[in-house]
């Protein structure tokens, strides 16, 4: 029988011919070879002759193809989090490629690939556990089948590195591992150890108390794969049904768990196996609340312009019932009814986003019925919409907005209570996960559990970015529920609130906060606002300056930073296939704009140089006065002309993603390059759109058409 569990330690040892992985806690399992340099995958029963050691890693987070040569990618550099139920818990600080060429071919294009899939792994904030399954919640973990290797126990949303592991899987499930190999007749269950699953996003344990009982307080948040992206070059949802910004929060306390504290290897098969320690004698428990967040389900974009607010194009609603449908079904599959908080303004840009969202919902309800509050904050504080009548499996959604803007205007938090008002009968329904370690369980059952409640509903929480606003609700949420479950479980008398406990209010703080942040530079680039509040409960002046220097970074990062991170995401989860790309590289990578439009900011640094040097260089007594004042007024025209320009036509001077190019940027490009064709004074300097150009663009979209996961 092979190994359910990945191996916490694999050699690497290389040859001309080949890469060989070994574990060296487990001398008789099979070594994974990998061919150089086809990249064919096969099982080798004993050590391989002539490949040196190279090191020890920690685990494969999986093979890319890119345009020349295949490359391994493994985790060189782990990170302990903290135990989880005896599970070690991971964060990946360094990864290395392997390139299956002895001599590696260089290359623009693979230079350009290369160097944004190494921006992205040493940016992103990916965990794993050897043990523990992290792409799945507690309660769908108790409802997996312990006897499955890892891998295949995964939720295929949050399995981070899926893409790259597809070499691994298909070579485990018995299909070719490359275009030389032959196809195999059978699985191959000994790769099941090699192939670690990985999530993106955070995890935080900590050892603490609440009213002087010992807990694990923990969060998880998982970022899903699909549509992965950046702030504003990935909204709304897809014609899959995936949506933006798709995160799956988990806030879990476990009672009775004398393994939680942060440790090395040292534990005996228990310990190894998950099996959480507890000296007296009381059953360890693990109570668990999930949440998500995700952008609005509706066919919109937010076009970029070098404006503050970029251009906001909502591009269909009735075209994206379809895709919502699927979304919302998946979603009630997994979680049961959906409550659907929406956060954005009610007024301004942000209210075409939301009458898209409740049209949504009416087309996708049966006999939808509305209802509406408002007092002397807002003409509309809250608004629900929901099925009459329950007739089909869409009517389990329930939409409720809320005017967050309005109602918190100053620095009423508290006002936020009337959002709770509203779903406190939802959030009493719907309870939390709650499991108790089976006695007497131990090796392929160590992690199974006696399930004594379930949640049966989820809050889907949204904003325009999913991040500041939807953070404070999720920690509001999360605290009201927390408070239930310590009551229920006699942590705190009936009355109390795990606020009252100051200490631990202060790590409850802190964490969430830690999480608005993860979540947010993930998505913006930039930590979340407003944390000050979160983290102390009052605003401060250092807080407004740090949220002053969030937003001016955001500004930057989404204009100018954002293209290749967008590019790094596509790479990494096969959105893009260098491999299959139909487009020559010359009309992916390289510059193409029109030499003139290049220029401009060069013009512009230029005359801030030159309008410098004119005002502080030291001039000579007898030196003349007008000639200077004429060329410092020559440089601060011609340097205010370019800003203007670039300001008026932003969108030739944001740094687009190239690999997958979105049609709607596309269409907001051409017609700025159009307006600046017709330009009085550099209009005739433009060169004609030329038809390499053209089939650039042609070519982009019928490539995009082509590209299969």
């Amino acid at each position: 029988m092979s190994a359910l569990l990945p191996f916490r330690d694999i050699n690497v040892h290389a040859s001309a011919t080949h890469y060989a992985f070994t574990s060296p806690s487990s001398p008789s399992a099979p070594t994974l070879v990998v061919d150089r340099p086809t990249g064919d995958l096969r099982l080798n029963d004993g050590a391989l002759l002539g490949g040196k050691r190279v090191s020890s890693i920690a685990g494969i987070l999986g093979i890319i193809k890119l345009r020349l040569d295949k490359y391994i990618i493994v985790i060189t550099k782990a990170q302990p989090m903290g135990r989880l139920k005896g599970h070690m818990v991971y964060k990946i600080i360094a990864t290395e490629l392997l390139p299956l060429r002895e001599r590696p071919l260089h290359d623009h294009d693979e230079d350009t690939y290369i160097a944004l899939l190494k921006t992205l792994l040493r940016t992103g904030s990916m965990c794993f556990s050897y043990s523990l399954d992290l792409t799945n919640s507690f309660q769908r973990q108790a409802q997996s089948n312990p006897n499955q290797p890892l891998w295949q126990r995964a939720d295929d949303r949050f399995f981070w590195n899926r893409f790259l592991q597809t070499d691994l899987v298909d070579f485990r499930n018995g299909g070719g591992s490359g275009p030389n190999s032959r196809a195999q007749l059978r699985q191959q269950p000994g790769v099941d150890p090699y192939i670690l699953p990985v999530i993106f996003g955070m995890v935080s344990i900590n050892a603490t108390s609440i009213n002087n009982r010992p807990i694990s307080f923990v969060l998880i948040t998982r970022r899903s794969r699909h549509r992965a992206g950046t702030r504003y070059f990935s909204r709304g949802i897809d014609e899959q049904g995936h949506v933006s910004n798709f995160n799956e929060t988990e806030q879990v306390v476990v009672l009775n768990d004398s393994a939680g504290s942060l440790g090395g290897f040292a534990g005996g098969s228990g310990m190894q196996n998950g099996s959480a320690g507890n000296t007296d004698g009381r059953d360890v428990q693990v109570l668990s609340y999930v949440q998500t967040r995700g952008s609005v389900p509706v066919f919109w974009a937010e076009v970029n312009n070098l404006h503050y607010s970029p251009k906001l194009e909502v591009r269909g609603v009735d075209s994206a019932v379809p895709a919502a449908r699927l979304h919302f079904d998946e979603q009630i599959r997994i979680y049961g009814d959906n409550y659907l908080v929406n956060l954005v303004n009610q007024k301004g840009r942000e209210e075409r986003v939301k009458k898209a969202y409740e049209q949504m919902i009416r087309n996708l309800v049966s006999s939808p019925s509305e209802a509406k509050a408002s007092n002397a904050h807002s003409p509309e504080t809250l608004r629900t919409v929901e099925s009459s009548h329950a007739a089909q499996r869409l009517d389990r959604l329930h939409y409720v907005y809320f005017d967050f803007h309005n109602e918190t205007k100053g620095l009423k938090w508290h006002r936020t209570q009337l959002l709770l008002d509203q779903l406190s009968g939802a959030l009493d329904n719907q309870r939390y996960f709650l499991g108790v370690d089976m006695p007497g369980s131990t090796g392929s059952t160590a992690n199974l559990v006696d399930v004594r409640s379930t949640q049966t509903s989820v809050v889907r929480t949204n904003c325009m970015d999913c991040l500041d606003r939807t953070n404070v609700v999720q920690s509001m949420l999360a605290r009201r529920t927390l408070t239930r479950m310590m009551q229920e479980a006699g942590v705190l008398r009936p009355g109390q609130e795990v606020a009252d406990d100051a200490e631990f209010e202060i790590l409850f703080r802190n964490t969430w906060a830690d999480n608005a942040d993860a979540v947010s530079k993930t998505y913006s680039g930039t930590g979340a606002l407003k944390t000050d509040f979160t983290r102390t409960g009052q605003r401060t002046k250092a807080g407004a300056l740090q949220d002053l220097n969030n937003s001016i970074t955001r500004y930057a990062m989404n204009n100018f930073r954002d293209g290749p991170r967008q590019d790094g995401f596509d790479l990494l989860l096969g959105a893009y296939l260098p491999s299959s790309a139909s487009v020559s590289r010359n009309l992916l990578l390289v510059d193409r704009r029109p030499l003139l439009i290049q220029a401009i900011p060069y013009v512009a640094a230029t005359s801030a140089f030159m309008v410098m040097v004119a005002i502080f260089t030291r001039r000579l007594p007898d030196a003349a006065v007008l000639p200077l004042r004429f060329f410092t007024l020559f440089w601060f025209v011609v340097g205010l002309w370019s800003l203007n320009f670039m300001y008026s036509h932003g969108s030739l001077y944001v740094r687009w993603p190239k690999l997958n190019p979105l049609p709607w940027a596309l269409e907001d490009y051409s017609d700025a390059l159009a307006s600046v064709r017709k330009d009085k004074v550099i209009g005739q300097l433009i060169n004609r759109p030329d038809r390499s150009a053209s089939s650039a663009r042609l070519g982009y979209l019928e490539e995009g058409k082509k590209r299969i996961e």
